[in-house]
Protein backbone atom coordinates (compact mmCIF):
# COMPACT_ATOMS: atom_id res chain seq x y z
CA UNK A 1 0.00 0.00 0.00
CA UNK A 2 2.76 2.44 0.96
CA UNK A 3 4.66 1.74 -2.28
CA UNK A 4 1.54 2.43 -4.36
CA UNK A 5 0.81 5.67 -2.48
CA UNK A 6 4.42 6.86 -2.91
CA UNK A 7 4.31 6.04 -6.63
CA UNK A 8 1.12 8.07 -7.11
CA UNK A 9 2.59 11.00 -5.18
CA UNK A 10 5.67 10.83 -7.38
CA UNK A 11 3.47 11.84 -10.32
CA UNK A 12 1.13 14.25 -8.54
CA UNK A 13 3.85 16.08 -6.58
CA UNK A 14 6.31 16.30 -9.45
CA UNK A 15 8.39 19.44 -9.95
CA UNK A 16 5.82 21.08 -12.27
CA UNK A 17 3.30 21.34 -9.39
CA UNK A 18 5.95 22.69 -7.02
CA UNK A 19 6.94 25.50 -9.36
CA UNK A 20 3.37 26.07 -10.53
CA UNK A 21 2.32 26.86 -6.95
CA UNK A 22 5.16 29.36 -6.50
CA UNK A 23 4.69 30.85 -9.97
CA UNK A 24 0.95 31.30 -9.65
CA UNK A 25 1.36 32.95 -6.25
CA UNK A 26 3.89 35.41 -7.69
CA UNK A 27 1.68 36.04 -10.74
CA UNK A 28 -1.43 36.85 -8.70
CA UNK A 29 0.59 38.95 -6.27
CA UNK A 30 1.76 41.07 -9.19
CA UNK A 31 -1.72 41.23 -10.79
CA UNK A 32 -3.26 42.40 -7.49
CA UNK A 33 -0.33 44.78 -6.91
CA UNK A 34 0.67 42.86 -3.79
CA UNK A 35 -2.60 43.36 -1.97
CA UNK A 36 -1.20 41.19 0.83
CA UNK A 37 0.99 44.19 1.70
CA UNK A 38 -1.26 47.10 0.66
CA UNK A 39 -4.41 45.90 2.38
CA UNK A 40 -3.24 44.36 5.67
CA UNK A 41 -5.05 47.03 7.70
CA UNK A 42 -8.22 46.50 5.67
CA UNK A 43 -7.99 42.73 6.16
CA UNK A 44 -7.95 43.14 9.93
CA UNK A 45 -10.81 45.67 9.86
CA UNK A 46 -13.03 43.47 7.71
CA UNK A 47 -12.32 40.43 9.82
CA UNK A 48 -14.56 41.76 12.62
CA UNK A 49 -17.19 43.41 10.42
CA UNK A 50 -20.55 42.03 9.37
CA UNK A 51 -23.00 39.63 10.89
CA UNK A 52 -24.40 36.22 10.10
CA UNK A 53 -27.76 35.78 8.41
CA UNK A 54 -30.24 32.89 8.10
CA UNK A 55 -28.38 31.75 4.99
CA UNK A 56 -24.80 32.76 5.74
CA UNK A 57 -22.22 33.09 8.47
CA UNK A 58 -20.28 36.20 9.49
CA UNK A 59 -16.89 37.10 8.03
CA UNK A 60 -15.25 36.18 11.33
CA UNK A 61 -17.02 32.82 11.46
CA UNK A 62 -15.97 32.17 7.85
CA UNK A 63 -12.40 33.12 8.78
CA UNK A 64 -12.34 30.76 11.77
CA UNK A 65 -13.96 27.99 9.74
CA UNK A 66 -11.29 28.50 7.10
CA UNK A 67 -8.55 28.70 9.75
CA UNK A 68 -9.82 25.48 11.29
CA UNK A 69 -8.89 23.87 7.98
CA UNK A 70 -5.62 25.75 7.58
CA UNK A 71 -4.43 25.54 11.20
CA UNK A 72 -4.06 21.82 11.76
CA UNK A 73 -1.50 19.09 12.06
CA UNK A 74 0.46 20.71 9.24
CA UNK A 75 1.43 23.47 11.66
CA UNK A 76 3.01 21.00 14.10
CA UNK A 77 3.71 17.67 12.43
CA UNK A 78 3.93 19.19 8.93
CA UNK A 79 6.67 21.61 9.91
CA UNK A 80 8.59 18.71 11.48
CA UNK A 81 8.26 16.68 8.28
CA UNK A 82 9.44 19.60 6.15
CA UNK A 83 12.54 20.10 8.31
CA UNK A 84 13.29 16.36 8.35
CA UNK A 85 13.30 15.94 4.58
CA UNK A 86 14.18 19.46 3.44
CA UNK A 87 16.33 20.80 6.28
CA UNK A 88 15.76 24.11 8.11
CA UNK A 89 15.68 25.86 4.72
CA UNK A 90 12.28 24.30 4.03
CA UNK A 91 10.83 26.77 6.57
CA UNK A 92 11.85 29.69 4.34
CA UNK A 93 9.99 28.19 1.39
CA UNK A 94 6.94 27.69 3.61
CA UNK A 95 7.10 31.42 4.34
CA UNK A 96 7.46 32.19 0.65
CA UNK A 97 4.45 30.04 -0.26
CA UNK A 98 2.42 31.83 2.42
CA UNK A 99 3.40 35.33 1.31
CA UNK A 100 2.74 34.68 -2.36
CA UNK A 101 -0.19 32.40 -1.60
CA UNK A 102 -2.10 35.28 0.00
CA UNK A 103 -2.63 36.62 -3.52
CA UNK A 104 -3.85 33.23 -4.71
CA UNK A 105 -6.16 32.92 -1.68
CA UNK A 106 -7.75 36.27 -2.56
CA UNK A 107 -8.49 35.21 -6.14
CA UNK A 108 -10.04 31.84 -5.30
CA UNK A 109 -12.06 33.12 -2.32
CA UNK A 110 -13.40 36.14 -4.23
CA UNK A 111 -14.45 33.86 -7.09
CA UNK A 112 -16.24 31.64 -4.57
CA UNK A 113 -18.23 34.64 -3.32
CA UNK A 114 -19.06 35.85 -6.84
CA UNK A 115 -20.47 32.52 -7.98
CA UNK A 116 -22.03 31.27 -4.72
CA UNK A 117 -25.65 30.19 -4.46
CA UNK A 118 -28.28 29.05 -1.94
CA UNK A 119 -28.91 25.34 -1.49
CA UNK A 120 -32.25 23.65 -0.86
CA UNK A 121 -31.97 24.46 2.85
CA UNK A 122 -31.35 28.16 2.24
CA UNK A 123 -27.63 27.99 3.12
CA UNK A 124 -24.91 29.67 1.08
CA UNK A 125 -22.78 27.24 -0.90
CA UNK A 126 -19.82 27.85 -3.16
CA UNK A 127 -16.30 26.82 -4.07
CA UNK A 128 -14.27 25.72 -7.08
CA UNK A 129 -16.93 23.35 -8.45
CA UNK A 130 -19.44 26.21 -8.49
CA UNK A 131 -17.15 28.81 -10.07
CA UNK A 132 -15.78 26.33 -12.60
CA UNK A 133 -19.32 25.57 -13.78
CA UNK A 134 -20.67 29.12 -13.74
CA UNK A 135 -17.56 31.08 -14.63
CA UNK A 136 -15.93 28.73 -17.13
CA UNK A 137 -19.05 26.91 -18.30
CA UNK A 138 -17.24 23.59 -17.89
CA UNK A 139 -19.67 21.38 -16.00
CA UNK A 140 -17.63 18.23 -16.59
CA UNK A 141 -14.54 19.87 -15.04
CA UNK A 142 -16.61 21.02 -12.07
CA UNK A 143 -17.83 17.47 -11.46
CA UNK A 144 -14.26 16.16 -11.57
CA UNK A 145 -13.24 18.70 -8.94
CA UNK A 146 -16.28 17.90 -6.79
CA UNK A 147 -15.52 14.17 -6.84
CA UNK A 148 -11.81 14.78 -6.19
CA UNK A 149 -12.65 17.00 -3.21
CA UNK A 150 -15.13 14.53 -1.71
CA UNK A 151 -12.42 11.89 -2.07
CA UNK A 152 -9.67 14.12 -0.67
CA UNK A 153 -11.49 15.86 2.19
CA UNK A 154 -13.92 13.06 2.96
CA UNK A 155 -11.56 10.07 2.85
CA UNK A 156 -7.86 10.88 2.40
CA UNK A 157 -7.10 13.98 4.47
CA UNK A 158 -8.97 13.28 7.76
CA UNK A 159 -6.69 10.31 8.43
CA UNK A 160 -3.62 12.58 8.60
CA UNK A 161 -5.21 14.70 11.32
CA UNK A 162 -6.42 11.65 13.26
CA UNK A 163 -2.99 10.03 13.04
CA UNK A 164 -1.33 13.10 14.55
CA UNK A 165 -3.90 13.30 17.34
CA UNK A 166 -3.34 9.65 18.22
CA UNK A 167 0.45 9.97 18.00
CA UNK A 168 0.58 13.10 20.16
CA UNK A 169 -1.71 11.66 22.84
CA UNK A 170 0.17 8.36 22.92
CA UNK A 171 3.49 10.20 23.31
CA UNK A 172 2.17 12.38 26.13
CA UNK A 173 -0.21 10.13 28.02
CA UNK A 174 0.47 6.59 26.80
CA UNK A 175 -3.13 6.20 25.62
CA UNK A 176 -3.49 3.67 22.76
CA UNK A 177 -4.39 4.97 19.29
CA UNK A 178 -7.61 2.95 19.23
CA UNK A 179 -8.91 4.78 22.30
CA UNK A 180 -8.06 8.19 20.82
CA UNK A 181 -9.80 7.20 17.59
CA UNK A 182 -12.97 6.25 19.46
CA UNK A 183 -13.08 9.54 21.39
CA UNK A 184 -12.51 11.62 18.25
CA UNK A 185 -15.21 9.77 16.30
CA UNK A 186 -17.81 10.27 19.05
CA UNK A 187 -17.07 14.01 19.34
CA UNK A 188 -17.02 14.36 15.58
CA UNK A 189 -20.40 12.69 15.19
CA UNK A 190 -22.01 14.96 17.79
CA UNK A 191 -20.95 18.04 15.82
CA UNK A 192 -21.24 17.08 12.14
CA UNK A 193 -24.73 15.65 12.63
CA UNK A 194 -25.65 19.10 14.00
CA UNK A 195 -25.09 20.92 10.69
CA UNK A 196 -22.93 23.67 9.26
CA UNK A 197 -24.02 26.32 11.76
CA UNK A 198 -22.87 24.16 14.68
CA UNK A 199 -19.49 23.67 13.01
CA UNK A 200 -19.13 27.45 12.51
CA UNK A 201 -20.04 28.24 16.13
CA UNK A 202 -17.64 25.60 17.47
CA UNK A 203 -14.69 26.82 15.40
CA UNK A 204 -15.48 30.46 16.24
CA UNK A 205 -14.77 29.70 19.89
CA UNK A 206 -12.00 27.10 19.64
CA UNK A 207 -9.76 28.34 16.80
CA UNK A 208 -8.77 31.77 18.19
CA UNK A 209 -8.26 30.34 21.68
CA UNK A 210 -6.04 27.45 20.62
CA UNK A 211 -4.00 29.49 18.13
CA UNK A 212 -3.30 32.29 20.62
CA UNK A 213 -2.41 29.82 23.37
CA UNK A 214 0.02 27.97 21.14
CA UNK A 215 1.67 31.17 19.91
CA UNK A 216 1.93 32.42 23.52
CA UNK A 217 3.85 29.31 24.64
CA UNK A 218 6.08 29.58 21.57
CA UNK A 219 6.65 33.24 22.39
CA UNK A 220 7.82 32.35 25.90
CA UNK A 221 10.31 29.80 24.53
CA UNK A 222 11.59 32.26 21.94
CA UNK A 223 11.89 35.02 24.56
CA UNK A 224 13.91 32.73 26.83
CA UNK A 225 16.30 32.10 23.94
CA UNK A 226 16.10 35.48 22.22
CA UNK A 227 19.87 35.66 21.72
CA UNK A 228 19.63 32.65 19.37
CA UNK A 229 17.12 34.23 16.95
CA UNK A 230 19.72 35.79 14.60
CA UNK A 231 21.47 32.42 14.25
CA UNK A 232 18.17 30.61 13.68
CA UNK A 233 17.11 33.03 10.94
CA UNK A 234 20.56 32.78 9.36
CA UNK A 235 20.32 28.97 9.38
CA UNK A 236 16.84 29.00 7.81
CA UNK A 237 17.66 31.52 5.07
CA UNK A 238 21.13 30.13 4.38
CA UNK A 239 19.85 26.57 4.13
CA UNK A 240 17.04 27.69 1.83
CA UNK A 241 19.62 28.65 -0.79
CA UNK A 242 22.13 25.90 -0.09
CA UNK A 243 24.65 28.22 1.58
CA UNK A 244 24.91 26.33 4.86
CA UNK A 245 27.38 23.47 5.21
CA UNK A 246 25.69 20.10 5.23
CA UNK A 247 22.48 21.30 3.60
CA UNK A 248 23.69 22.31 0.14
CA UNK A 249 23.05 18.83 -1.25
CA UNK A 250 19.35 18.99 -0.37
CA UNK A 251 18.57 22.45 -1.80
CA UNK A 252 15.99 20.96 -4.17
CA UNK A 253 14.38 19.04 -1.33
CA UNK A 254 14.19 22.22 0.76
CA UNK A 255 12.11 23.87 -1.96
CA UNK A 256 10.03 20.76 -2.63
CA UNK A 257 9.17 20.01 0.99
CA UNK A 258 8.75 23.67 1.91
CA UNK A 259 6.23 24.20 -0.90
CA UNK A 260 4.48 20.86 -0.31
CA UNK A 261 4.05 21.33 3.41
CA UNK A 262 3.37 25.05 2.96
CA UNK A 263 0.43 24.32 0.68
CA UNK A 264 -0.76 21.54 2.97
CA UNK A 265 -0.67 23.96 5.88
CA UNK A 266 -2.03 27.24 4.46
CA UNK A 267 -4.06 25.66 1.62
CA UNK A 268 -3.61 28.65 -0.71
CA UNK A 269 -4.47 27.46 -4.21
CA UNK A 270 -5.56 24.05 -2.97
CA UNK A 271 -9.22 24.91 -3.42
CA UNK A 272 -10.38 24.21 0.14
CA UNK A 273 -10.40 27.81 1.46
CA UNK A 274 -13.03 29.05 -1.05
CA UNK A 275 -15.72 26.79 0.46
CA UNK A 276 -16.02 28.58 3.84
CA UNK A 277 -15.34 31.90 2.08
CA UNK A 278 -18.51 31.43 0.01
CA UNK A 279 -20.59 30.90 3.15
CA UNK A 280 -19.92 34.41 4.47
CA UNK A 281 -22.58 37.14 4.46
CA UNK A 282 -20.89 40.16 2.88
CA UNK A 283 -21.94 43.03 0.61
CA UNK A 284 -18.99 42.61 -1.77
CA UNK A 285 -17.00 39.48 -2.73
CA UNK A 286 -13.64 41.25 -2.34
CA UNK A 287 -14.33 41.71 1.37
CA UNK A 288 -14.16 38.01 2.09
CA UNK A 289 -11.31 37.59 -0.39
CA UNK A 290 -9.23 39.97 1.72
CA UNK A 291 -10.23 38.25 4.97
CA UNK A 292 -9.23 34.87 3.56
CA UNK A 293 -5.87 36.27 2.46
CA UNK A 294 -5.18 37.22 6.06
CA UNK A 295 -5.91 33.66 7.19
CA UNK A 296 -2.86 32.49 5.20
CA UNK A 297 -0.70 34.87 7.25
CA UNK A 298 -2.16 33.62 10.53
CA UNK A 299 -1.52 30.03 9.57
CA UNK A 300 2.01 30.02 8.20
CA UNK A 301 3.67 33.25 9.27
CA UNK A 302 2.40 32.94 12.84
CA UNK A 303 1.60 29.35 13.82
CA UNK A 304 4.04 27.49 11.54
CA UNK A 305 6.80 29.94 12.38
CA UNK A 306 6.11 29.41 16.09
CA UNK A 307 6.67 25.68 15.64
CA UNK A 308 9.76 26.13 13.47
CA UNK A 309 11.46 28.49 15.90
CA UNK A 310 10.74 26.25 18.88
CA UNK A 311 12.09 23.17 17.11
CA UNK A 312 15.22 24.81 15.68
CA UNK A 313 16.08 26.84 18.83
CA UNK A 314 16.02 23.69 20.96
CA UNK A 315 17.63 21.52 18.27
CA UNK A 316 14.72 19.06 18.51
CA UNK A 317 14.88 17.75 14.96
CA UNK A 318 16.54 15.28 12.59
CA UNK A 319 17.41 15.79 8.92
CA UNK A 320 17.58 13.05 6.30
CA UNK A 321 19.49 13.18 3.02
CA UNK A 322 18.28 12.32 -0.49
CA UNK A 323 19.08 8.63 -0.16
CA UNK A 324 17.92 8.26 3.43
CA UNK A 325 21.26 8.98 5.06
CA UNK A 326 21.24 10.95 8.31
CA UNK A 327 22.54 14.52 8.06
CA UNK A 328 21.43 15.68 11.51
CA UNK A 329 20.31 13.41 14.35
CA UNK A 330 19.40 15.33 17.47
CA UNK A 331 16.47 13.07 18.39
CA UNK A 332 17.54 9.44 17.87
CA UNK A 333 14.62 7.12 17.31
CA UNK A 334 12.03 9.93 17.02
CA UNK A 335 10.23 9.99 13.66
CA UNK A 336 9.11 13.21 11.99
CA UNK A 337 5.86 14.39 13.54
CA UNK A 338 4.47 15.91 16.74
CA UNK A 339 7.31 14.27 18.70
CA UNK A 340 9.67 17.06 17.54
CA UNK A 341 7.50 19.83 18.93
CA UNK A 342 6.77 17.89 22.10
CA UNK A 343 10.50 17.39 22.68
CA UNK A 344 11.14 21.09 21.99
CA UNK A 345 8.59 22.38 24.51
CA UNK A 346 9.44 19.65 27.04
CA UNK A 347 13.12 20.67 27.00
CA UNK A 348 12.19 24.17 28.15
CA UNK A 349 9.12 23.33 30.25
CA UNK A 350 9.68 19.85 31.72
CA UNK A 351 6.52 17.98 32.63
CA UNK A 352 4.36 20.42 30.64
CA UNK A 353 5.56 20.48 27.05
CA UNK A 354 4.55 17.04 25.85
CA UNK A 355 1.04 17.30 27.32
CA UNK A 356 0.51 20.86 26.08
CA UNK A 357 1.47 20.00 22.50
CA UNK A 358 -0.75 16.90 22.57
CA UNK A 359 -3.74 18.99 23.70
CA UNK A 360 -3.00 21.78 21.20
CA UNK A 361 -2.61 19.23 18.44
CA UNK A 362 -5.91 17.62 19.39
CA UNK A 363 -7.81 20.87 18.93
CA UNK A 364 -5.84 21.89 15.83
CA UNK A 365 -6.45 18.57 14.12
CA UNK A 366 -10.01 18.07 15.34
CA UNK A 367 -11.22 21.41 13.99
CA UNK A 368 -9.42 20.66 10.73
CA UNK A 369 -11.39 17.42 10.41
CA UNK A 370 -14.56 19.47 10.91
CA UNK A 371 -13.47 21.84 8.14
CA UNK A 372 -12.77 18.89 5.85
CA UNK A 373 -16.25 17.57 6.50
CA UNK A 374 -17.81 20.94 5.66
CA UNK A 375 -15.81 21.16 2.42
CA UNK A 376 -16.72 17.62 1.39
CA UNK A 377 -20.37 18.24 2.27
CA UNK A 378 -20.42 21.37 0.11
CA UNK A 379 -19.26 19.32 -2.86
CA UNK A 380 -21.84 16.63 -2.12
CA UNK A 381 -24.42 19.45 -2.13
CA UNK A 382 -23.07 20.48 -5.54
CA UNK A 383 -23.45 16.93 -6.86
CA UNK A 384 -26.93 16.67 -5.35
CA UNK A 385 -28.09 19.67 -7.37
CA UNK A 386 -28.30 17.28 -10.31
CA UNK A 387 -28.89 13.79 -8.93
CA UNK A 388 -30.84 14.59 -5.71
CA UNK A 389 -29.65 11.79 -3.46
CA UNK A 390 -30.02 13.07 0.15
CA UNK A 391 -28.51 9.86 1.55
CA UNK A 392 -25.12 10.90 0.10
CA UNK A 393 -24.61 13.34 2.99
CA UNK A 394 -25.22 10.57 5.53
CA UNK A 395 -22.84 8.27 3.61
CA UNK A 396 -20.21 11.03 3.68
CA UNK A 397 -20.46 11.32 7.47
CA UNK A 398 -20.01 7.59 7.94
CA UNK A 399 -17.11 7.45 5.45
CA UNK A 400 -15.30 10.38 7.09
CA UNK A 401 -15.59 8.83 10.56
CA UNK A 402 -14.28 5.54 9.17
CA UNK A 403 -11.34 7.44 7.63
CA UNK A 404 -10.58 8.94 11.05
CA UNK A 405 -10.42 5.51 12.66
CA UNK A 406 -8.29 4.10 9.86
CA UNK A 407 -5.84 7.02 9.91
CA UNK A 408 -5.47 6.95 13.69
CA UNK A 409 -4.27 3.36 13.81
CA UNK A 410 -2.14 3.32 10.64
CA UNK A 411 1.48 4.46 10.26
CA UNK A 412 2.19 8.17 9.91
CA UNK A 413 3.95 7.70 6.56
CA UNK A 414 0.90 6.06 5.00
CA UNK A 415 -1.48 8.64 6.46
CA UNK A 416 0.61 11.57 5.17
CA UNK A 417 1.01 9.89 1.79
CA UNK A 418 -2.74 9.52 1.36
CA UNK A 419 -3.23 13.12 2.48
CA UNK A 420 -0.68 14.36 -0.06
CA UNK A 421 -2.62 12.65 -2.84
CA UNK A 422 -5.77 14.52 -1.81
CA UNK A 423 -4.01 17.88 -1.57
CA UNK A 424 -2.17 17.43 -4.86
CA UNK A 425 -5.25 16.44 -6.87
CA UNK A 426 -7.25 19.44 -5.68
CA UNK A 427 -4.31 21.83 -6.18
CA UNK A 428 -3.80 20.79 -9.82
CA UNK A 429 -7.49 21.11 -10.65
CA UNK A 430 -8.06 24.39 -8.79
CA UNK A 431 -4.94 26.26 -9.90
CA UNK A 432 -5.71 25.58 -13.57
CA UNK A 433 -9.27 26.81 -12.98
CA UNK A 434 -8.36 30.10 -11.30
CA UNK A 435 -5.76 30.87 -13.96
CA UNK A 436 -8.50 30.54 -16.58
CA UNK A 437 -11.07 32.46 -14.48
CA UNK A 438 -9.03 35.22 -12.89
CA UNK A 439 -10.66 38.23 -14.55
CA UNK A 440 -13.88 38.47 -12.46
CA UNK A 441 -11.86 38.45 -9.22
CA UNK A 442 -9.48 41.13 -10.50
CA UNK A 443 -12.44 43.24 -11.69
CA UNK A 444 -14.07 42.83 -8.27
CA UNK A 445 -10.89 44.03 -6.53
CA UNK A 446 -10.68 47.10 -8.77
CA UNK A 447 -14.36 47.88 -8.14
CA UNK A 448 -13.93 47.45 -4.38
CA UNK A 449 -10.94 49.80 -4.28
CA UNK A 450 -12.74 52.38 -6.44
CA UNK A 451 -15.80 52.46 -4.16
CA UNK A 452 -13.63 52.55 -1.07
CA UNK A 453 -11.68 55.52 -2.46
CA UNK A 454 -15.00 57.38 -2.65
CA UNK A 455 -15.63 56.76 1.04
CA UNK A 456 -18.37 54.20 0.33
CA UNK A 457 -19.12 50.84 1.84
CA UNK A 458 -18.63 48.77 -1.34
CA UNK A 459 -21.65 46.94 -2.78
CA UNK A 460 -21.39 44.39 -5.57
CA UNK A 461 -23.27 44.71 -8.86
CA UNK A 462 -22.03 42.05 -11.31
CA UNK A 463 -24.16 43.35 -14.20
CA UNK A 464 -22.52 46.76 -13.96
CA UNK A 465 -19.08 45.10 -14.01
CA UNK A 466 -19.93 42.81 -16.93
CA UNK A 467 -19.68 39.63 -14.84
CA UNK A 468 -22.09 36.97 -16.06
CA UNK A 469 -23.77 34.06 -14.26
CA UNK A 470 -23.38 35.63 -10.80
CA UNK A 471 -27.02 34.68 -10.22
CA UNK A 472 -26.99 35.04 -6.45
CA UNK A 473 -26.05 38.73 -6.66
CA UNK A 474 -28.47 39.48 -9.48
CA UNK A 475 -31.55 38.39 -7.52
CA UNK A 476 -33.47 40.95 -5.51
CA UNK A 477 -32.60 44.59 -5.03
CA UNK A 478 -29.16 46.09 -4.87
CA UNK A 479 -28.62 48.51 -2.01
CA UNK A 480 -26.98 51.73 -3.10
CA UNK A 481 -23.54 52.40 -1.58
CA UNK A 482 -23.58 54.54 1.55
CA UNK A 483 -20.74 56.62 3.02
CA UNK A 484 -18.77 54.88 5.76
CA UNK A 485 -19.40 57.39 8.51
CA UNK A 486 -18.65 54.99 11.32
CA UNK A 487 -16.42 51.92 11.19
CA UNK A 488 -18.33 50.37 14.05
CA UNK A 489 -21.42 49.98 11.88
CA UNK A 490 -21.80 46.60 10.21
CA UNK A 491 -21.73 46.60 6.40
CA UNK A 492 -25.01 47.28 4.63
CA UNK A 493 -26.42 43.94 3.57
CA UNK A 494 -27.78 43.25 0.11
CA UNK A 495 -31.50 42.42 0.21
CA UNK A 496 -32.10 39.22 -1.67
CA UNK A 497 -35.17 37.21 -2.56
Amino acid sequence: MSDLVNAINGYIWSLPLIYLCLGVGLYFSIRTRFLQVRHVKEMVRLMFKGESSPGGISSFQALTLSLSGRVGTGNIAGVATAITFGGPGAVFWMWMVAFLGAGTAFIESTLAQIYKEKDDNGLYRGGPAYYIEKGLGMGWYAWIFAFATVLGCGLLLPGVQANSIASGIENAFGIPSSVSAAVVVVMLGLIIFGGVKRIAHFTQVVVPFMALGYILVAGVIIALNIEMIPDVISLIVGSAFGMKAGFGAILGLAIEWGVKRGIYSNEAGQGTGPHPAAAAEVSHPAKQGLVQSFSVYVDTLFVCSATAFMVIITGAYNVMGKTGETLVENLPGVSAGPGYTQAAVESIMPGFGSMFVAIALFFFAFTTILAYYYIAETNVAYINRKIHRPWLVFALKIALMASVVYGAVKTADLAWGLGDIGVGLMAWLNIVAILLLQKPALVALKDYEAQQAQGLDPQFDPEKLGIKNADFWNKGKHVQPQPQADDSIAPVQVERS
